[in-house]
């Protein structure tokens, strides 16, 4: 009776110190977890801070005086005091003195035409070179896909020269240059996309009598919407901030924001850098709420491009 004994003793007080073990463990992953959660938070924290800064220092130095901004005294770093307020006259002087409304107008036409016409003439590429399987859709799309690898300083006078040969130097000119070169990115990101929808859906509409524009529009499209989504985003940043593009082939009395906001730096470069920091908030405003209102449908659309078929 006394060897059974000791025997339960003895399975007890294993048992009792195998669940104290797994207790401990599960504690130390729970620490080392919470840890983990608190580092990565603090870590965001200060790129958040890092990124946010500029953004700051920029909005507060648009309601600076001139003379309280210096370019290498380190003054635009110093908060906003009554001293240096100056109201709006940055932002009413600036954009008078660099027609920064007329420069809205060109980049809003730009920026609209040129990200529709993205959007609706690469989805339809993409459709077409993915369910049409042959050596001549093949080469298309490597095609699309070699124009992302191109620098655009390799093609930038050749395009100028060509853009004035064939009188491209003008806001049609231009959306239309934009429609070439962000073609490959969105064919692209389509295509992975549309290899990811069934057949099966579209032959089912072809046999209730669609045609193939119905099928695309009816069908394809409304399934298309976050990389949509998500391609018009990327081409709207990209198109609205550009600024070699349109100070190369716009006429000089043609302006886009980026060109207006250039005007800022006078004769033998003197700056007024209140009337720049004013307009660039005009400029990123915009951009950052429409990337903002939009952003949970990038991850989602890069990530259904890039679906291998």
């Amino acid at each position: 009776m006394s060897d059974n004994a000791n025997k339960k003793e003895e399975y007890v007080d294993r048992s009792s110190i195998q669940t104290n073990t797994k207790v401990r463990s599960a504690k130390s992953a729970k620490l080392m977890a919470n840890v983990a959660n608190w580092v990565t938070f603090c870590v965001m924290v200060v790129l958040s801070v890092g990124w946010i800064t500029p953004i700051f220092l920029i909005v507060m130095n648009s309601f600076k005086k001139k003379l309280a901004i210096r370019e290498g005294k380190g003054m635009a770093f110093d908060l906003l005091t009554k001293e240096s307020f100056t109201g709006w006259s940055n932002y009413v002087e600036g954009a008078e003195k660099v027609g920064m409304r007329s420069a809205i107008i060109n980049s809003a036409i730009i920026t609209v035409c040129a990200v529709i016409c993205l959007v609706l003439f690469t989805s339809m590429t993409a459709w077409f070179i993915t369910r049409v399987k042959s050596k001549l859709t093949s080469v298309i799309y490597y095609l699309f896909v070699f124009s992302m690898v191109v620098p655009f300083q390799m093609v930038m006078y050749t395009m100028s020269s060509l853009a004035n040969m064939l009188h491209l130097n003008s806001v049609i000119g231009l959306i239309i240059l934009y429609v070439g070169f962000g073609a490959g990115m969105c064919v692209f990101l389509f295509s992975g996309f549309v290899k990811a929808i069934p057949f099966d859906v579209e032959e089912a509409a072809m046999i209730d009598g669609c045609t193939p524009v119905q099928t695309f529009f009816r069908i394809v499209l409304p399934m298309l919407k976050p990389t949509c989504i998500t391609v018009a985003i990327l081409q709207t940043m990209w198109v609205w901030n550009d600024y070699l593009l349109p100070k190369l082939v716009l006429p000089t009395e043609v302006k886009t924001i980026p060109i207006a906001i250039d005007a800022c730096t006078g004769s033998h470069g003197v700056k007024n850098l209140g009337w720049l920091m004013a307009m660039l908030v005009i400029a990123i405003v915009p951009i950052i709420v429409f990337y903002l209102s939009c952003q949970k449908y990038i991850i989602k659309g890069v990530a259904a491009g890039a679906v291998k078929g």
